[in-house]
């Protein structure tokens, strides 16, 4: 006679509670990363969470309470919520602020530009920055120089391989590469395989905690500088969202897909403009490039519409 152990009662609802269970904590899961099913995402969720907090602190001007989130780790938090939003253009290093070994360089230029710069890894490439061919670290320099070894007579040998990683893969995605492969350095290319970028694992680590700032890093400079008679000097790195924040809104109206004010100066332009331009913007400013080369812009001076101007000078008087 078979034992009645193996079969289970219909009757009993305990089988169907277990799968509700389960059906239920898998619908949980999903909507962390789908909120298209009508209710809030977790990740909405938890957001919220912390604006209700942070109102209610505010409000009743209380500190935080001990063993409570400080405004720093609320902060983490939000960047890890949003981490899976960013894809790798978003993070990279853009190809102007590369700095790269050709392998044409002599080991002394080497050694000087790792000196020069402070970084522990540089991409290599071979005539062009389009054509990265590896990377060096400083890891595998470093031992003829402690040791006074004769260096190879080819250092490219030395070389180890980057990550390549298209401009569409997810920031996590890279992240997660970088710890199965190893490699800290990725190569982000462009649709036409040209080099677009580099991303380190830094970079990512720094979209969830924030700036980290090294004894190789300079001291912060302001990219955004206000000057006389309502102007503006920028770096053409500044984000539109701060120039957006910081002299007028009407900056960052720009439907192309750019996020900086060099970016914005290459839309109006429709090319890479000339030292010395000026490009009107619907706004009545006009940017004026004051500083560049044949490939990128690298300042701008801002000049603010001309009845801003007047306004300003008869407050003034």
């Amino acid at each position: 006679m078979p034992d009645g152990s193996q079969y289970e009662d219909p009757r009993d609802p305990e089988p169907e509670r277990r799968g509700q269970e389960k059906h239920l904590l898998w619908n949980r899961i999903r909507t962390f990363f789908d909120a298209s099913e009508g209710d809030q995402s977790l990740r909405a969720q938890i957001e919220e969470v912390i604006d209700e907090h942070e109102e209610e602190e505010q409000r009743d001007g209380l500190p935080p309470e001990e063993g409570d989130l400080s405004p720093t780790e609320r902060q983490m938090l939000r960047n890890l919520l949003h981490f899976s939003e960013h894809d790798a253009d978003d993070v990279a290093i853009p190809r102007g602020e590369i700095i790269a070994l050709d392998r044409s360089a002599s080991w002394d230029e080497l050694v000087a530009t790792f000196a020069e710069h402070g970084h522990s890894r540089m991409p290599v490439y071979s005539e062009s920055l389009d054509h990265v061919i590896g990377m060096m670290h400083i890891k595998d320099i470093f031992p003829f120089l402690a040791l006074d070894k004769e260096p190879p007579a080819d250092w490219t040998r030395l070389m180890r391989q980057p990550l390549y990683v298209p401009q569409a893969r997810g920031a996590l995605d890279v992240l997660a590469d970088m710890r199965a492969r190893r490699v800290h350095l990725a190569i982000v290319l462009d649709e036409y395989s040209g080099t677009d970028g580099i991303i380190t694992i830094e970079d990512l680590v720094e979209e969830i905690v924030g700036e980290i700032e090294d004894e190789h890093d300079d001291a912060p400079v302001d990219l955004l500088v206000p000057i006389d008679e309502g102007m503006w000097d920028a770096d053409a790195r500044t984000e539109l969202d701060e120039v957006a924040r910081r002299v007028d809104p009407r900056l960052a109206d720009v439907e192309e897909a750019v996020d900086t004010l060099g970016g914005l100066a290459f839309v109006l332009a429709e090319r890479v403009p000339v030292v010395g331009e000026i490009l009107p913007h619907d706004s009545g400013w006009k940017l004026e490039v004051i500083a560049g080369n044949e490939r990128h812009v690298e300042r701008l001076r801002l000049h603010p519409p001309s009845g801003a101007r007047d306004h300003q000078a008869e407050e003034a008087a």
